[in-house]
Parts: C-alpha cells; sequence; structure tokens
C-alpha cells in the first residue's frame, strides 16, 4: 500500500474563541490517528498549533517541505484565516483538503464560538481568487461517515497527483510501424506535465537478458513460472520470459522508471523469438506497469489508475475488442496476455497468442467484479481522462488474457473512443477509483471526460451525499 504524508495545519481567527479552536485541533488530530492517517503537525510553530499568524507561513513551508508532506489538511477550528490558508497552499503546490467541523448551536446567551462553516466559504473564494485548485470536505463531525469517506479520497487524490508529477516511462524501442496510434509528443508530455521518458534500443534490453539468465532471481522467476501457470510451449519459452521479467526490471531500476513501455512485435521476436506478454504479466504483478506497443499514453493511464487504488490493486492494460454477441452493453477486454496472472480466475496457460505465431503469451480470463476503466490521451496539445465504470460478464471462450465486460451504455463509449482523442486501448482495474481520478484532474491539468456523462453523480459522492 502507498504511504501518503499530510502537512496538517489547523486554522483559526483572532475574533473567535480560540480555546475551542485548540479543543478542535485536538479532536481532529485524534481522530487522523484512529484513521491511521500520517501527518506532520505545526505544534512547534507556535503554542496553540494552528495556522493564523502569516509571519509563520514560511516556517510552516520550510517544515512540510523537509518533511516531504504529499498534501495539505486545513481544518477550520473555528472560522480561520484565509489568506493565511491561501499563501501557504500557493507557496507548496500540493493538493489542499479544506474542511470544518460542523458549528454547535449558540448558547444560552446566543454566543457562537467558532463560525467554521461560514470560514469556509471565505477561504473558498480566496483560493480561486489565488487560481489554486483545491478539495472540498462537506462541513461535518468528525465522526460522520463523511469525513472517513472525504479523508479516505483525498489520500488517493494526493497519490495520484504525486505519481503523476514524477512519471518517468523506460520506452523500450520505438512504436510499432503500423502503430500510429501509439504516437506520442514526448517533448510536450515534458513541457506540460513533466512527465520523461527514458527510451532504450532493443539492442541493450537484449544485452539485459543477457546478464539476467544467470541470475538466481531469474532462475527463481522460472520456479515460479512453472508452479502458477500452465506451460503449453517449451521450457525454453519460460525460461526466456523469466529472463525477459527480470532484465526489464533491473532496466527499470537502471533508470528510475515506474512503468514500461515495450515494442511487443515484431523487432522483438527477430531478437530473441518469444512474446514478451508473459514477462510483461509478471511485473506488471509485482507493480511495475508493462504496456504494449509502446503505448506511453497507455503507460501513463497505468500509474494513474494503480495510484487511485494506493497501489493495492493491478491494473490490466486492455484493447477494446469486439461487442458481446448476446449484451448490447457488453464488450471484449483482451490482450495477447500482459495482465497479472493473480488477476486469473483458473490456473493461466503459457503458449501462443490470437494473433502471433510466437509463444510466450498468457491465457486465462480474468476475474469479474466491479472495475474502473480509463485512458489518458490527447490531440492537439489538448489532453483528457477517458473514465467510467463496467462490470466483469459471462461471454464466450477466447485466447489472450480477457474478460467481458458490460458498461451501461456501450454505443455512448463507442462514439467517445472513436471521436477521441482516445484509440482502442484502455487499462482497468478492479474497483471503483472514478471519484478519485475525477477530482485528481483539477490538479494535473487536464480534463476528466466520464463516459457515463454522469458528472453530477461524482460530484455528489465526493460531496458526501
Amino acid at each position: 500500500m502507498d504511504k501518503i504524508k499530510l502537512g496538517f495545519a489547523p486554522t483559526r481567527r483572532s475574533i473567535f474563541s480560540a480555546p475551542d479552536a485548540i479543543k478542535y485541533r485536538a479532536l481532529t488530530k485524534d481522530r487522523l490517528a484512529e484513521l491511521g492517517i500520517s501527518i506532520i503537525d505545526i505544534d512547534d510553530i507556535n503554542k496553540e498549533g494552528l495556522l493564523y499568524d502569516p509571519a509563520e507561513i514560511p516556517a510552516i513551508i520550510a517544515k512540510f517541505k523537509a518533511a516531504g508532506v504529499d498534501g495539505i489538511f486545513v481544518p477550520h477550528c473555528n472560522f480561520g484565516t484565509e489568506y493565511a490558508v491561501a499563501e501557504l497552499a500557493r507557496e507548496l503546490n500540493l493538493p489542499v483538503l479544506v474542511w470544518g467541523p460542523r458549528d454547535e448551536a449558540p448558547d444560552s446567551d446566543g454566543i457562537r464560538l467558532r463560525d467554521s462553516q461560514c470560514g469556509l466559504f471565505a477561504t473558498g473564494k480566496v483560493l480561486r481568487r489565488f487560481r489554486i485548485p483545491f478539495t472540498y470536505l462537506t462541513n461535518c463531525r468528525l465522526t460522520d461517515p463523511e469525513f472517513k469517506r472525504g479523508m479516505d479520497i483525498f489520500l488517493r487524490v494526493c497519490n495520484v497527483v504525486k505519481t503523476f508529477k514524477h512519471i518517468r516511462i523506460l520506452q523500450i524501442s520505438t512504436r510499432p510501424y503500423d502503430f500510429l496510434t501509439t504516437m506520442c509528443n514526448e517533448g510536450e508530455l515534458l513541457e506540460k506535465f513533466n512527465i520523461q521518458l527514458a527510451p532504450i534500443p532493443m539492442t541493450e534490453l537484449v544485452e539485459a537478458m543477457d546478464e539476467a539468465e544467470s541470475l538466481a532471481e531469474t532462475k527463481e522467476t522460472l520456479s515460479y513460472i512453472k508452479e502458477k501457470m500452465e506451460l503449453k510451449c517449451d521450457e525454453s519459452v519460460a525460461a526466456k520470459t523469466a529472463a525477459l521479467k527480470i532484465a526489464m526490471k533491473n532496466l527499470a531500476a537502471k533508470y528510475n522508471c515506474g512503468a514500461v513501455a515495450i515494442q511487443c512485435w515484431n523487432a522483438l521476436q527477430s531478437e530473441i523469438g518469444i512474446m514478451p506478454c508473459g514477462a510483461n504479466a509478471l511485473l506488471t504483478d509485482e507493480g511495475i506497469p508493462v504496456v504494449c506497443e509502446t503505448d506511453i499514453h497507455g503507460a501513463i493511464t497505468s500509474l494513474l489508475i494503480q495510484a487511485a487504488a494506493l497501489g493495492e490493486k493491478r491494473i490490466m492494460f486492455a484493447d477494446w475488442t469486439v461487442r458481446h454477441p448476446d449484451n448490447e452493453n457488453g464488450e471484449l477486454l483482451q490482450h495477447c496476455g500482459p495482465w497479472p496472472i493473480s488477476l486469473a480466475r483458473t490456473k493461466p496457460s503459457l503458449g501462443k497468442s490470437v494473433a502471433f505465431s510466437h509463444p510466450g503469451s498468457v491465457s486465462a480470463e480474468a476475474q469479474h467484479g466491479e472495475l474502473t476503466l480509463a485512458r489518458f490521451d490527447g490531440d492537439n496539445g489538448e489532453y483528457s481522462l477517458l473514465l467510467g465504470n463496467a462490470k466483469g460478464i459471462d461471454g464466450p471462450y477466447t485466447k489472450g488474457t480477457y474478460l467481458w465486460i458490460e458498461v451501461k451504455n456501450w454505443k455512448r463509449l463507442e462514439a467517445k473512443i472513436v471521436e477521441g482523442p482516445y484509440i482502442h486501448h484502455c487499462v482497468a482495474i478492479h474497483g471503483d477509483v472514478t471519484p478519485v481520478l475525477y477530482e485528481a484532474c483539477k490538479y494535473l491539468g487536464i480534463k476528466p471526460d466520464l463516459y457515463d456523462n454522469n458528472d453530477e453523480e461524482v460530484k455528489a459522492f465526493l460531496r458526501g451525499e
């Protein structure tokens, strides 16, 4: 599970009760501890442990930067000091969560101690003036389910943003000649998003495979393949698959990359004689997504969707392929065999794929269940993230790694894919991380594109409704 650390900057305003603000700072901190959320507080900045004096902002920034926080949580323990919140957020340039505990009724003398909710309105206005994107957790009590859900979503959003800001992709060889669909603009990805590629030639991969053949880790991987997969090929294919997996893993570490995009056909077969799908499946199962046909945007999508799941689930890089023969909203997700074998419904096999004569592909139907589907892509400098939900359903047998899925309205989704800016590739993951990715887009500078046109439904979920 990926770990996220929040900068905890509870705020107050002078005209409301300081003692009550201190009380709610402590209550909030205790609740975060109960939820297992890691924070860096500002207790040593002043005796109250609260943000209200702009003169103390540099010290808070220095502390949060030194601790490497991934986001900022700003509870409004009374009205709060909105301009201090905005200055802190502007300097840190991290996801910001704004929340305030629900106010008590006025006392018998008509006195109100906090007006936390009113302060949220002020902070929202000032953050907008500063052009600072922020996340709002609805005004609720610490024990309300909305608080726990909102914190969980924000942690995941922080993980997506953190991942996106540091993407490096190992690109093995060029894209396939025939696949103009997987073209990408490397310079634009760097300029717009700080996404970096580490391109290497096929010869470097082959050399890394030669070095990996004698490694103990490669022999352990071969044993793992023989235990977990049914071999429908010579053992030499399994041995090459193991060496390829270790070679890619070592190259990803060498170039500090979190994902791999490989030219899986045809030059690779001329060099090593196998399909890489089995190796891709094994490495993806370890949390390093490997995507096919040098699809850089597919690798970016894989990292985003995996981060939204806090690294607890594995991705499936797929083609949209054919309609379900009996279900009008059904579709086949499939690829030659790169899906993690941990997601297979039955024991997977290692053999030949549906479209190529070389061995090395995995065949297995994936586990059914609730799914999130996504695709990061762009045309003419405009980028968006296609998003939505699906569920696994029964369907005819086919080869490769595959899963028949059902969506609410296939024709609407099909039109979005064709009309763009998307291609025939997507990434799936079990569970629903659609709201997380939708919220994260505001920090990434890309447009969320819900294929079910259910923006208001997703926003309602994020509001805690």
